[in-house]
């Protein structure tokens, strides 16, 4: 079986964009699904509705894997999760070693995703000298004193930190320097790598975060609805019947001199030549 030290993605080779990259394992989540429910065809914009985009971007990341569907059919869910899979990497085997394993490095090991997505996890290693031997999900974990000869021995090029943040460089550069050329970090810290060196950040305070600022804007712009409703409220309770009681704006007008209102009573509204309203009628 081949491992991930001998085969590598053919995305970069083949010109696919790292936005479209980003997207191809939401559209596999999503077909595995539709294929578990034995469902044969899908369209585009049910796909993209399930994967969260629109099917116009859809359509056009299926375009760099050669794949357009058929009109009025759709594309064949089968045959889209054996491309995607292929894109990915994910018809072979992936060696991963987790680095870490306390609370989260155990929930990791622990995860039944792996093994089903093309991962394998080939060792978990931790720094605890109390750790070792200790059996998780079924792996024995092994001290880090053994991380060079572990990578090279499993053919290992991903590596997951899940160690605290002033211990992650330190893994990662030995990591780095025993052949491991993709990672996975879950410390709370930016790793530096050399090129040719992939990391990817998970770092769930920060999602946390995020939503926290939405949360409290969202919870700002529904204080202000509300001041400026119970406002204007504030105000009518204040002048009652004021829009009532505002008198009707007047015509203006040009008295004659000395001209009066004929003995109290209005002008019929006739205009005279020049448009204005004439204070005294003509006989």
């Amino acid at each position: 079986m081949a491992t991930g030290r001998t085969h590598r993605p053919a995305t970069r080779s083949r010109g696919i964009p790292e936005a479209t990259v980003a997207r191809l394992p939401l559209y596999l989540r999503a077909l595995t699904a539709l294929s578990e429910r034995s469902v044969p065809t899908v369209s585009s914009e049910e796909l993209a509705a399930a994967a969260g985009v629109n099917s116009a971007k859809l359509r056009k990341d299926f375009s760099y894997l050669g794949s357009y569907g058929t009109r009025g059919v759709g594309y064949d869910v089968e045959y889209l999760v054996y491309q995607i899979s292929r894109e990915l990497g994910l018809t072979q085997d992936w060696p991963v070693v987790i680095v870490g394993i306390g609370n989260l490095g155990a929930a990791l090991a622990n995860y039944g995703g792996f093994a089903s997505r093309g991962f394998r996890v080939a060792a978990l290693i931790d720094a605890d000298p109390a750790m070792t031997g200790k059996p998780v999900a079924g792996i024995a974990v092994q001290h880090t004193d053994e991380l060079e000869q572990i990578i090279t021995g499993n053919g290992v090029s991903i590596g997951v930190i899940a160690t605290p943040a002033g211990a992650a460089q330190q893994v990662c550069d030995r990591l780095v320097a025993a052949g491991v050329t993709s990672i996975l970090n879950f410390a709370p810290t930016v790793l530096s790598v050399p090129d040719g060196v992939d990391v990817r950040k998970v770092d769930l305070s920060i999602e946390l975060q995020i939503l926290a600022f939405h949360e409290q804007r969202k919870a700002g712009e529904e204080t202000g609805a509300a001041d400026e409703a119970a406002s204007a409220q504030s105000v009518a309770q204040e002048t009652p019947g004021a829009a009532a009681a505002a008198p009707a704006p007047l015509a203006p007008h040009r008295a004659a001199p000395g001209a009066g209102s004929d003995n109290g009573r209005q002008d019929n509204g006739r205009q005279g030549p020049d448009g204005d309203v004439p204070a005294v009628m003509p006989a």
